[in-house]
């Protein structure tokens, strides 16, 4: 049975869920991680309280956009910072996401689940005992994000290129990660995570937008802010040149945002002007938005590449992969290659000044890649990898499980003979 129905991929992110069947190109659906149910504001436990409210309770709760729009619910995100929190949630959300949204049969399909990179054993035999007790599913693995987003930049290279060894840049709504990873294992001592991501763009082309005191109706700064980050942003190669671009010809660099108020049913308009350049700045000027951390993304990403044993380096910085919607922004990469580059150039100057003209180093190729799955890649490589033959044979299957327990998922093989 499992051989004929595709495997179903769920990516678990702090924003989003993205879910759907392998071998498809983007994932059928994509939900908020957020889930709306009942609770009342009573001394004790949460989670006793909520196993202890009957059938109906078990039952009544919505995930996704239903969750945001509900009344008289509690609105809870389950997942932070990438790591599950809930469990008792987590599962109810599983639980709409299959039978609900993928109207799948989860005894019928074998699952590939997604799990941040410095995630703990113990959580991934939480997963393992939810999916094998309460779903019955007869195989699972869980992969870890930075490697399916490297398989994800396969679709961007010649065949004879494919590798698993690259950093991987993963920036998404709630945090971004600098993950290096050689052959398919993570380097996890060497992560890095940055404190700027989506969101931390989204409030500070809000707070811009707040000190032009442009006419935007209070309760929707938010969602315009977001509106106008999607549709007009960019990265610029120089900021005092963009200044003076938008000084000299406003016509031609401003742009119209155009929207109704949700009370009075008003139109208003916004003038976006130095906010499509400075919003995503902040990824290379962090100190723009948060004045505790001013380190730009280059540097971090040179940093950890320096970090990792020596024989791997050069192999690092020839792939460095962007995954995640805050990569989205055109040139984004194209600036962050030229940055790299500088650093690691001066680097290879110095030791050869340092040297006196005797050592001559080779010069190392520093390569970005960005391609069209950038936004889903994570889910779009669980679904490249879960629709191979190799995938069933790395599976934890369900007798293994019954054996040994949910120990065996705290070591997954990485995939050897994909690359």
């Amino acid at each position: 049975m499992a051989g004929r129905l595709p495997p179903v991929v769920i990516d678990n992110g702090t924003g989003y869920t993205k879910m759907g069947y392998a071998g498809n190109t983007e994932p059928q659906f994509i939900i908020p991680s957020t889930i709306a149910i009942k609770e009342s504001a009573k001394v004790g436990d949460q989670s006793s309280r909520r196993l202890g409210g009957g059938a109906m309770e078990d039952l009544d709760f919505f995930i996704g956009d239903e969750a945001i729009e509900t009344p008289n619910y509690t609105t809870k995100w389950p997942i932070r910072h990438g790591i599950v929190e809930d469990w008792d949630l987590m599962e109810r959300f599983w639980e709409q996401a299959i039978f609900k949204y993928l109207r799948a049969e989860p005894e019928d399909h074998y699952f590939l689940l997604t799990e941040p990179p410095l995630n703990t054993p113990e959580n991934r035999e939480y997963t393992a005992e939810i999916m094998f007790e309460s779903f019955n599913v007869p195989g699972l693995y869980i992969a870890v994000q930075a490697v399916l987003a490297l398989a994800a930049s396969w679709t961007s290279r010649q065949v004879g290129d494919r590798t698993l060894t690259g950093t991987v840049i993963d920036s998404g709504d709630g945090v971004t990660h600098v993950i290096p990873v050689a052959e398919g294992y993570v380097i996890g001592s060497c992560i890095k995570h940055i404190p700027i991501a989506g969101r931390d763009i989204t409030y500070f082309i809000q707070q811009l937008l707040r000190d032009r005191e442009v006419g935007i109706p209070p309760e929707q700064s938010l969602e315009t802010a977001k509106a106008i980050k999607e549709r007009f942003c960019y990265v610029c190669p120089d900021i005092v040149k963009e200044f003076n671009k938008y000084d000299k010809e406003p016509s031609k660099w401003l742009k119209r945002y155009e929207s109704m108020n949700s009370v009075t049913r008003q139109k208003f308009e916004v003038d976006v002007g130095y906010e499509r350049f400075l919003g995503p700045e902040i990824f290379f000027h962090p100190e723009f938005a948060n004045a505790d951390f001013t380190v730009p993304v280059s540097e971090t990403v040179d940093t950890v590449i320096q970090n990792c044993p020596i024989d791997v380096r050069r192999g690092l910085y020839k792939s460095i992969v962007l995954s995640g919607g805050s990569t989205m922004f055109r040139d984004f990469g194209r600036k962050l290659q030229r940055d790299v580059k500088k650093s690691v150039d001066h680097r290879l100057r110095m030791s050869e000044e340092l040297s006196g003209g005797k050592l001559k180093p080779t010069p190392i190729d520093v390569q970005v890649i960005s391609h069209h799955m950038q936004r889903y890649a994570v889910w779009f490589g669980g679904s490249m990898l879960a629709s191979t033959p190799e995938f069933y044979k790395v599976c934890h299957t369900k007798a293994d499980y019954d054996e040994y327990g949910p120990s065996i998922c705290r070591h997954n093989p990485v995939f050897g003979a994909m690359s």
